[in-house]
């Protein structure tokens, strides 16, 4: 009969102390799983990120930038002034519930954005950030675009102001004038088609009628984008049948600095009366008016004819009183 072997006790010392067993089988995922797990997530990372900046650039997403990276003189703008009342409100409706439309802006080669539409915006969060300096006015929300080119950028400026509706005759020929002679449009024909797309004939050619007024007092104007609408007709009309009436109005404007828009109204529309009616007044008689008969005659009672180096006034309005103030008069212009 066969010896049988005495098995003894496993020794602790072995394998050493702290020496983990060895692992008999894998409990975790084979090595191929992991590789295609980790290339699933960065194939979805890519395709996120592409997403992203697909929308960035369409337009599509919302961009938060310092005030400081838009510049705001990127294009000629449109706007001539933030009206102070409806500036105020703006003011305030960002002060109480934070911007709520985003602006518009380009990517500028040198860095930082040009600004497109949304100046009145801009203008708000400045001056509260500047009266505050609170960190929540120092971000501007904006969409990115990318124009064709320069032309492209201004029809989009000049189309959000006028869904608005309160660009005024003159703001409109200024950015006509202003867009042709920067080069962006060869034409004001072009510039006005391009720029006024969906306005009317008519209204296209207001905006051409108020293209000599800007050329000749765009500056010196105080409220320019305050010009009734007649009255900047009427202007326009006598600036291009009258050579001196620009520098007539002026020597007005300078002299009398009107200080609102209907004081700088009421200006323009005396010297646009015919430069006879300066030296005439109604006769101490206070004779009433009376439908003139003679083309000559400008008040009741007196008619006036000229010739160059001589004037001529006649008529029962001719009195004292008018020769003293029509001396007065001649003395007070050198």
């Amino acid at each position: 009969m066969a010896k049988r072997k005495r098995l003894t006790p496993p020794r602790p010392d072995l394998l050493g102390a702290g020496t983990p067993a060895p692992e008999t089988k894998s409990l975790g995922r084979a090595p191929i799983a992991h590789v295609a797990a980790d290339a699933a997530a960065m194939a979805a990372i890519d395709e996120l990120s592409r997403e992203l900046e697909s929308a960035r650039e369409e337009g599509r997403m919302v961009l938060s930038l310092p005030l400081d990276a838009v510049r705001s003189d990127h294009l000629e703008r449109d706007r001539i002034e933030a009206e102070s009342e409806a500036q105020a409100a703006l003011v305030q409706s960002i002060r109480a519930r934070g911007q709520q439309q985003p602006i518009e802006v380009q990517a500028l080669p040198d860095g930082g954005y040009g600004l497109i539409s949304g100046w009145r915006r801009l203008l708000a969060l400045r001056q509260l950030h500047a009266e505050t300096g609170e960190a929540r006015f120092a971000q501007v929300q904006a969409l990115l675009r990318s124009p064709a080119d320069q032309a492209q950028a201004y029809v989009a400026m000049v189309e959000e102001n006028e869904m608005r509706a309160d660009l005024s005759y003159f703001e409109r020929a200024r950015i006509v004038r202003r867009a042709v002679a920067t080069g962006v449009f060869e034409s004001e024909k072009q510039a006005l088609k391009q720029l006024f797309s969906g306005a009317s004939y008519a209204k296209r050619s207001k905006i051409k009628s108020f293209l000599p007024v800007v050329d000749a007092l765009d500056g010196a104007l105080r409220f320019p984008a305050r010009i009734p609408e007649r009255t900047g007709l009427k202007l326009a009309k006598a600036l291009v049948e009258d050579p001196g009436a620009a520098d007539r109005i002026r020597a007005a404007l300078e002299r009398e600095q009107p200080q609102s828009p209907e004081e700088e109204s009421r200006l323009l529309m005396r010297e646009l009366a015919p430069k006879n009616q300066s030296l005439t007044t109604r006769s101490e008689t206070d004779l009433p008016a009376s439908k003139p008969s003679d083309p000559r005659e400008v008040v009741a009672g007196i008619r006036m004819s000229a010739s160059p180096g001589r004037v001529m006034i006649e008529g029962p309005g001719v009195n004292a009183g008018l020769i003293d103030r029509l001396q007065t008069w001649l003395r007070s212009q050198g």
